[in-house]
């Protein structure tokens, strides 16, 4: 019996040693980027071994989504107005990060403001429907955007490569969001084949009732799309640190390119 208690007491102890020899800290840091991400360190000093783990933010998902409110012309029988979502795949680094977004303070809000870079025109041919109710695999937010554009949103066969590219993405899911201009499910389709080839543009058809392919320009006059860094040297520090000083201004031009089920939907393109 004393033997058992001796082995219990010595178990106890090496628990408790072990429990001390083990170190967990969680860090918020902070990447060029802006964003801020939460470092997991611990320690074993038993096992010498250390762990840091770090988990990517949602920016991983590089989704980008305009939404487009036309106002109609009742006048030539037209709806109040028609709602279109165009979502497409971009870059991060074109965007600031929305911690850095949070972080910004309006002045003057009455100035006019004009953006340092003139990004240009980007085209986009839209060759796909997507399916809004089965858009979660793409990114969260496309349902709740979107759900005006039941019927017209859309997306592009280069995307998807793109997305397909992501951690736990799959060909399935992604596919199943999306179909061609005919009314067949992707799954069933070639994905390169597409109906805009075989339709006019809305500006060579007269007839406002048929298929034709529209094209929709929008300019975003000024947004903020990077972070400035400044060097500056602090009392003590030989070399220069970096620091960030500001916000840099974009404005860029959107030309999309998409099927519209009849000119009638698309009559500013004449």
């Amino acid at each position: 019996m004393m033997k058992f208690i001796e082995f219990l007491t010595t178990c106890v102890v090496f628990q408790y040693l072990a429990t001390i020899c083990t170190t967990h800290l969680l860090i918020n840091v902070k990447n060029q980027g802006g964003d801020i991400l939460l470092e997991t360190i611990s320690s074993n000093v038993t096992e010498d071994v250390i762990t840091l783990e770090f988990q990517r933010s949602d920016g991983t998902l590089e989704v980008q989504v305009i939404k487009a409110l036309v106002l109609g012309e009742e006048e030539r029988g037209q709806n109040q107005y028609q709602v279109m979502c165009f979502v497409n795949h971009f870059y991060k680094v074109d965007f600031i990060s929305s911690d850095a977004m949070s972080k910004l303070r309006q002045k003057n809000p009455g100035t006019v403001r004009v953006a340092e870079e003139d990004k240009g025109h980007a085209n986009y041919t839209m060759d796909l429907f997507l399916d809004v109710s089965q858009s979660k695999d793409i990114s969260k937010h496309v349902a709740s955007l979107c759900s005006e554009a039941a019927g017209s949103a859309y997306t592009r066969n280069e995307d998807i490569k793109q997305w397909i590219q992501r951690p736990g993405s799959t060909e399935t899911s992604l596919m199943a969001a999306v179909y061609n201009f005919t009314s067949t499910p992707m799954s069933q389709q070639n994905p390169t084949e597409t109906r805009s080839q075989f339709i006019s543009k809305c500006a060579d058809t007269s007839n406002l009732w048929v298929p034709c392919t529209c094209s929709l320009e929008l300019c975003i006059g000024w947004y903020p799309c990077g972070l400035k860094f400044c060097k500056g040297k602090t009392e003590g520090r030989k070399v220069a640190s970096t620091y960030r000083c500001g916000i840099k201004t974009c404005k860029k031009c959107f030309i999309f390119t998409y099927y519209s089920k009849m000119k009638q939907n698309c009559l500013w393109d004449e």
